[in-house]
């Protein structure tokens, strides 16, 4: 069954590790109903976890003064999650691989790369405080340079 309407919702919560369970709840359950595989559901879960654990823990640095907005948007095809937090940014790029060498022992990073295994697309905002994630229901064809059409 298709989704004659896409779902678009926007939410903002508190920098507490608790924050997330109700949003997780609603996309989770959004994808369910709009029959998404347990593999993408999986997929997704797994994202919108280790996303919102850095936007936590790196971006507001636990402060709960500050506040992450989440936006997402279920399409027939796709889910987008957008994530953004009130801290000073990273350069997403500067983020070892920790598949290599001394990275096997440390433990940063493998939020990030967890992220990008299981999300067909993962764009940061200039600034590195604000991070877009798309999962099709299709895989998309690669281009050339190994990234996603979108």
């Amino acid at each position: 069954m298709a989704l004659e309407t896409p779902i678009n919702r926007s939410v903002v919560v508190g920098s507490t590790s608790s924050a997330i369970a109700g949003v997780r709840k609603q996309i989770l359950s959004t994808l369910e109903a709009n029959n998404f595989s347990q593999d993408d559901i999986f997929a997704v879960h797994l994202a919108l976890e280790e996303a919102f654990l850095n936007a936590l823990t790196h971006g507001n640095k636990m402060d709960p003064d500050k506040e992450i907005k989440i936006d997402y948007s279920v399409k027939s095809e796709k889910i987008e999650i957008t994530m953004a937090d009130e801290g000073n940014g990273f350069n997403p790029e500067s983020v070892p691989d920790p598949r290599l060498g001394e990275n096997l022992y440390k433990t940063e990073g493998r939020g990030l790369f967890l992220v990008r295994a299981y999300m067909d697309m993962v764009e940061f905002n200039d600034r590195g405080n604000c991070v877009r994630m798309v999962r099709y229901k299709e895989r998309p064809p690669l281009t050339k340079n190994n990234s996603i059409r979108a």
